[in-house]
């Protein structure tokens, strides 16, 4: 459950994030990208100083995600990085959740993978699947 769980909350974030509409999606997605990561500041951060270069690198992917998904996306692969460090340095993103890094690790590349193949609406597509399957059953 500890893998299950957070590729389905992965799988939760690019489906409620394909509800919202393009042009709005790409920018709500960099604002989301740029709070999480600065999540490990608030956290008592187990590297100290390196905790505010991974802010700032997150922050500059975040900034050119407002243009480009893959930017989006490798910020969210850095996150994973620093999710992986945490969970073996033992000092988890929430401090009274043991394995909350290894799950945001878990997570984290589910939503990179979404945002690098160009954060297409999963909805969208899935109400075309539904429309054309309507269509087939109408015409037979």
């Amino acid at each position: 459950m500890t893998v299950i769980a957070p590729i389905l909350i992965g799988l939760a974030y690019v489906f409620l994030m394909s509800l919202i509409r393009e042009p709005h999606r790409r920018p709500f997605n960099a604002i989301m990208l740029a709070g999480a990561g600065a999540a490990y500041l608030s956290s008592g951060g187990g590297f100290g100083p390196w905790e505010f270069a991974l802010t700032a690198a997150v922050t500059y992917c975040a900034y050119r995600g407002l243009r480009s998904w893959t930017f989006i996306g490798i910020g969210w692969l850095l996150h994973t990085g620093w999710d992986i460090l945490h969970h073996l340095n033992g000092s988890p993103l929430i401090p009274f959740a043991a394995d909350s890094s290894f799950g945001c690790a878990i997570c984290d590349p589910v939503i990179a993978l979404w945002c690098l193949t160009g954060g297409v609406s999963v909805t969208d597509h899935l109400r075309a699947r539904l429309a054309r399957a309507r269509s087939d059953r109408a015409a037979s």
